[in-house]
């Protein structure tokens, strides 16, 4: 539930869904419900009359709990390490928020699986490599689009005039988290450089099964006895 609630690929791990879908382990969850549950049997039993104000303290102890365990586990993670670096900061601030929603694009931006070389390569299996197709460079991941490939230099000007220079995954979580106009600002970046990634992709592929469509090479000259005079 959590991959289809942040429109991501069914790659992201589990750990990175739930972050981003503001989604507690069920297990987690499930053990502070018990444990709430008991507690006002407990009451009862003794005939004591429970309050609202008495559940309502219950219940932010065990969230509190809740994320301390959550921390926790993130912590042990081996996979979506640098998101989950980004996100343990603001997680709480995150699940909070009031405004804000992931699209297909955006997430892609922020897990770093989508059209990128090295996913395509080494989890997709759709590309011989790992290179970005827009510029020389041997690695296209996530961090690559957003700070180095010069295809991409007006919009990522065109995001920091907006949020700052500073656009690396911690702030650029600490941004969207921060405004809604921010948020628009990286949600609009994801979706122009994402959806032009993906219409060369459509290109390759297409290219690649028909060849008629394949740019033509140049004949090369041949040297010997076929040389007319």
């Amino acid at each position: 539930m959590a991959i289809r609630a942040i429109r991501g690929y069914r790659t992201v791990s589990k750990n990175a869904a739930c972050v981003l879908a503001g989604s507690i382990s069920w297990d987690i969850e499930a053990e502070s419900l018990a444990e709430i549950f008991w507690l006002c049997q407990e009451e009862r039993e003794v005939g004591r009359i429970l309050s609202i104000v008495q559940i309502r303290r219950w219940r932010r102890a065990a969230r509190d709990r809740d994320f301390d365990l959550w921390l926790g586990r993130l912590n042990e993670s081996l996979v979506s390490v640098e998101l989950l670096n980004a996100m343990r900061p603001v997680l709480r601030e995150w699940v909070d928020r009031d405004s804000g929603a992931l699209s297909y694009r955006l997430t892609q931006v922020l897990t770093g699986h989508g059209c990128f070389g090295q996913y395509l390569c080494d989890m997709a299996r759709r590309e011989q490599n790992t290179a970005c197709h827009h510029c020389s460079d041997d690695r296209d991941t996530a961090q690559h689009t957003l700070f180095v490939c010069p295809a991409w230099s007006s919009q990522r000007a065109a995001l920091q005039a907006t949020i700052g220079p500073d656009i690396t995954l911690p702030a650029i979580v600490r941004a969207m988290l921060d405004s809604q106009h921010y948020w628009r600002a990286v949600e609009a970046f994801a979706e122009v450089v994402m959806s032009s990634k993906e219409e060369a992709e459509r290109r390759r592929e297409a290219e690649a099964l028909d060849p008629q469509r394949r740019p033509r090479r140049r004949p090369r000259a041949r040297h010997g006895r076929d040389i007319p005079p």
